[in-house]
C-alpha cells in the first residue's frame, strides 16, 4: 500500500478548482439561457396575434342638390289686389237744333184716264177625284201535291142527327150542391167527326164544365145533309145538372 501524502491545509490542488469554476459559469449561462427562452415564450402567448388587414373599396355617388324651398314669407304674401281703374265720364251729345221743313205745295188732282177692261178668267175645271188604292192581294194558301177541298165555315142549325152521351154527375159536386147549365158548342164534319169542341157558357163550377166537356167529346153524329151534299154544321148542346138528377 501506498502512503498518503498529507496536504497543507488551506491550499486545494488546482486543476480541480479551476474545473469547479467552469461548471458553475456553464451552469449559470444554461440557466441564463433558459430563464430568455422561458420570458421569450411566455411573452409569445400574452401578445394577441396581429389581424391581417383586409382590403375594402368604398363607391361615392354624387347627388343632385335638392330645390331650395322658397322663403315661408314670400310664400305666404298673396299679391296686392289690383287698383280699381276709376270710371270714365260719358260725354253728353250736343243735341243741335233741327231746321224746319218748309211746306210742299199738294198736287193738283188728275183724272184718271179710263183703262181698258180685262177679260174675265176663265173658271177651272174641276180636278178628277183620285183614283181609290186598290186592296192588296190576299196572301195565297201554299199549293201541296195532293187534291185540295173547298174550308167553308160551318153552319148554325138547330137539329143534328147525334147520339148525346150523358154527363156523369161529380159526386163531390153534389155533396157540396153545385148546380147549374153548362153549354157546349161543337161542330160536326162532313164525314160526322166532332171537331172544335169548347165551352160557350160556363155552369159556374169547373167540376160541371168538365164533365159537360166530357159527354160530348164521348158523343157521335152523323153527317149533317143539306139538299143532300154533306156540309159542316154547328151546334150548341146544353147540360142541366140538378140535385134531383
Amino acid at each position: 500500500m501506498r502512503a498518503s501524502q498529507s496536504v497543507p491545509a488551506g491550499f486545494a490542488p488546482a486543476p480541480s478548482s479551476r474545473m469547479n469554476s467552469r461548471t458553475v459559469k456553464a451552469t449559470a449561462a444554461v440557466a441564463a439561457i433558459h430563464v430568455a427562452l422561458l420570458a421569450v415564450v411566455l411573452s409569445a402567448r400574452t401578445t394577441p396575434p396581429a389581424r391581417p388587414l383586409e382590403s375594402r373599396t368604398m363607391t361615392a355617388e354624387l347627388l343632385s342638390p335638392a330645390p331650395v324651398a322658397a322663403p315661408v314669407a314670400l310664400q305666404s304674401l298673396a299679391p296686392p289686389p289690383p287698383k280699381p281703374t276709376p270710371p270714365v265720364p260719358h260725354a253728353k251729345p250736343k243735341v243741335q237744333p233741327r231746321p224746319t221743313p218748309k211746306p210742299t205745295p199738294a198736287p193738283l188732282p188728275v183724272a184718271a184716264s179710263p183703262s181698258p177692261t180685262a177679260p174675265a178668267p176663265a173658271p177651272s175645271a174641276p180636278a178628277a177625284p183620285a183614283a181609290p188604292a186598290a186592296p192588296p192581294a190576299a196572301a195565297a194558301a201554299p199549293a201541296i201535291g195532293r187534291p185540295t177541298m173547298e174550308i167553308t165555315a160551318p153552319k148554325n142549325v138547330s137539329h143534328l142527327d147525334c147520339n148525346i152521351a150523358k154527363p156523369d154527375y161529380p159526386a163531390l159536386s153534389r155533396r157540396r150542391g153545385e148546380t147549374g147549365t153548362a153549354y157546349v158548342r161543337f161542330v160536326v164534319g162532313l164525314t160526322g167527326n166532332l171537331e172544335n169542341v169548347e165551352l160557350k157558357k160556363s155552369s159556374g163550377y169547373d167540376r160541371l164544365d168538365d164533365a159537360a166537356l166530357a159527354a160530348v167529346k164521348a158523343s157521335s153524329c152523323k153527317p149533317y145533309l143539306e139538299n143532300g151534299v154533306p156540309i159542316r154544321a154547328a151546334y150548341t148542346q146544353p147540360y142541366q145538372f140538378g140535385l134531383s138528377d
